[in-house]
């Protein structure tokens, strides 16, 4: 099996225990070879409510380091619509590296998981 295809295994394995509500949204991690972004979810009401990505974040260091800046980023939009509790939803990806760096960004800036 190639390599997404584990990813996707793991993702639909772990997708019927995450769940989203409007009080505890999900927070889903997309990353690519380029980019990194995520958005929290409302899964009951099938709703966005943030989205934050690396691009315009241009050339501020290393995909990690930007990772970190869209945690923060994340953070500090949620606690404009008063959300401080997530569930974190890593999308099947392995936690480390730019999934971590997201992870505690957003933990840095006040969201608890």
């Amino acid at each position: 099996m190639s390599r997404q295809n584990l990813r996707l295994k793991r993702k639909t394995r772990s997708k019927y225990k995450i769940r989203g509500t409007d009080s505890r949204p999900r927070l889903s991690v997309f990353r690519s070879n380029k980019h990194i972004c995520g958005q929290l979810i409302d899964d009951e009401n099938s709703k966005t409510l943030v989205q934050v990505s690396d691009m315009k974040f241009k050339n501020k260091g290393t995909k990690t380091d930007l990772a970190f800046i869209v945690g923060e980023n994340i953070a500090s939009e949620a606690k404009t619509k008063k959300i401080t509790k997530i569930v974190f939803d890593r999308s099947g990806y392995k936690y480390h590296g730019r999934v971590r760096a997201l992870a505690e960004g957003a933990r840095k800036g006040g969201l608890l998981f």
